[in-house]
């Protein structure tokens, strides 16, 4: 057998650290949910502080490098969470999301304004849709981060404490419901796999 043909079926090594993403992102949260039921706001608070330090740390150590939304999110942490422990007061922990929704919602719009789409930057490596469709998700994600912030305001403001705690926890599941919904759109500006369409071509040779 040829060299060539050995490097053509050659099966690709898996790609490993995609569990180290959701850890960074969720783990911290599903920390603080489980911590509150238990202690309460104060220690769940401490408890989401050190873990979301600790995720970045590991995530970090593991990859090599993070993205910027990670380190953006764990530094609004450490900020709002330092300022409830420090003042005894849930206040700046509940508004602490309203903020990073906020953040991201701005920063979005701003790379569409600019003809710039940082959810490319950010996933082009392993999402692979054409121009339009980065649009799409951009804007999409811009208008749903604004919402989670604007839910995220009445909540804490006009409900209890447990019940803003068991919104956070759900939010989780909010952004993987998202996500799922812009599967279809994905799929009809997702690009054509290079390596596939070689492989297609070679066949039919």
């Amino acid at each position: 057998m040829s060299q060539e043909n050995q490097n053509t079926t050659k099966p690709e090594a898996p790609k490993s650290g995609g569990w180290i993403k959701h850890a960074v992102e969720y783990g911290p949260i599903v920390l603080f949910f489980i911590s509150y039921k238990i202690w309460g706001l104060m220690p769940a608070t401490a408890v989401l502080v050190a873990a979301s330090v600790a995720a970045v740390i590991v995530g970090f150590i593991r990859a090599r490098r993070l993205p910027w939304a990670p380190i953006v999110t764990t530094v609004i942490v450490v900020l709002f969470g330092g300022l409830t422990l420090i003042f005894n007061d849930g206040t700046f922990l509940k508004m602490k999301p309203t903020v990073v929704y906020t953040l991201f919602a701005v920063t979005l719009w701003g790379g569409l304004l600019f003809k710039k789409p940082l959810m490319e930057r950010l996933m082009g490596a392993s999402i692979k849709l054409d121009h339009i469709g980065w649009r799409k998700l951009e804007a999409r994600f811009a208008l749903y981060c604004a919402g989670m912030a604007v839910l995220n305001e009445i909540v804490w403001r006009t409900q209890t404490e447990d019940f803003w705690v068991d919104f956070k926890f759900g939010s989780i599941f909010l952004t993987f419901l998202f996500m799922a919904t812009q599967l279809p759109m994905m799929k009809r500006h997702m690009l054509p796999d290079p390596a596939e369409s070689e492989t297609k071509g070679a066949a039919g040779e």
